[in-house]
């Protein structure tokens, strides 16, 4: 676009001469089957990502990147229409097996189908389920508890300002000595219960205290979701983590904090591959990233108009 403003060529026609003939899109090897599945062979490498990206209006795509390349030319190895295992791990197999094989680490998020599209189509390969798709269990139990105080709350209030109304008197919630009402505490806590107190502004700290002293049982999750945190930070190595993990699980039992009971499920089922985050502290951070940017480039040409052309572009970016 800036380019046939500064030569004062009309916008549409220009990327149409774009498109049609100085890109070679027309000529590109892979344009009959692209909007179903694009193969860079040659991108492989020994230490891969996947994850799946929304192209436009819900439109999922499976993208297998190399890490190696770091978000740069030559991170893509697969880009693949849909989630589908069958699917995916078809495309992925017309890639020689011999290459297959050198994979040695994949990470990923704990998609079961993903899980199941690795395995088939890498078979040497081991899974590093990502760290903070794991963590990011424990922030949520903590904040299903923080969120379900304040519906009482909120409901208590509507309640006493109901009743101020059928008595004719004007209602003034009771505020904390930070000035919070009840609701308002609730609601402006949600930041401070996803961060270690280390990092905690001087506002965060005076609530966390008023917080914690009105609700005991969110302060006992909170130093639990600590715990879970500190089981990535201070192990070194795959057995400390699972000795670490072990006496998080008892802690668990014994606060009898049933909205942890979905992630300590979670994690137990995904122990083997949360575990293997410790061989290189591997996270799926590059994936998270390389769809950001693509969602980043969908939003400067203006939305994907044609899938096809959109993908072969995204092609010459990053394949």
């Amino acid at each position: 676009m800036n380019i046939a403003t500064s030569y004062r060529l009309e916008t549409k026609v220009f990327e149409k001469q774009y498109k049609d003939h100085l890109s070679n899109f027309r000529s590109w090897d892979q344009l009959s089957h692209c909007d179903k599945w694009i193969l860079v062979e040659k991108n492989i490498g020994a230490y891969l990502s996947i994850d799946e990206v929304a192209l436009s209006k819900g439109e999922l795509y499976t993208i297998i990147t190399n890490k190696q390349a770091k978000g740069r030319k030559g991170s893509i190895l697969a880009i693949v229409e849909g989630t589908r295992v069958a699917d995916v791990a078809t495309a992925l197999k017309k890639i020689k097996l011999e290459e297959r094989e050198k994979v040695i680490e994949v990470t990923l998020d704990m998609s079961p189908a993903m899980e199941a599209i690795i395995r088939e189509s890498f078979p040497r390969a081991y899974l590093v389920t990502d760290r903070f798709h794991v963590q990011q269990l424990a922030s949520e139990s903590i904040q299903e508890i923080r969120m379900n105080y304040r519906r009482k709350a909120i409901k208590e209030e509507n309640d006493n300002l109901q009743k101020a109304k059928e008595g004719s008197l004007k209602y003034i919630a009771k505020t904390y000595s930070n000035g919070d009402t009840k609701k308002q505490l609730l609601a402006r806590s949600r930041h401070l219960v996803f961060k270690p107190s280390s990092k905690w502004s001087v506002s965060q700290r005076e609530r966390s205290e008023i917080l914690f002293k009105e609700f005991p049982k969110i302060k006992e999750a909170y130093n639990l979701s600590m715990m879970f945190r500190n089981c990535y930070e201070l192990s070194k190595t795959p057995e400390e983590a699972k000795e670490r993990f072990t006496n998080w699980y008892s802690k668990i039992e014994k606060s009898k904090i049933r909205e942890f009971d979905i992630c300590v499920n979670t994690v137990k089922a995904h122990e083997d591959t949360i575990l293997k985050y410790f061989i290189n502290r591997s996270t799926n951070a590059g994936a998270e990233s390389f769809n950001a940017k693509i969602k980043g480039f969908r939003s400067i040409v203006r939305g994907v108009r044609d899938k096809k052309f959109f993908l072969f572009r995204v092609f010459k970016i990053y394949g």
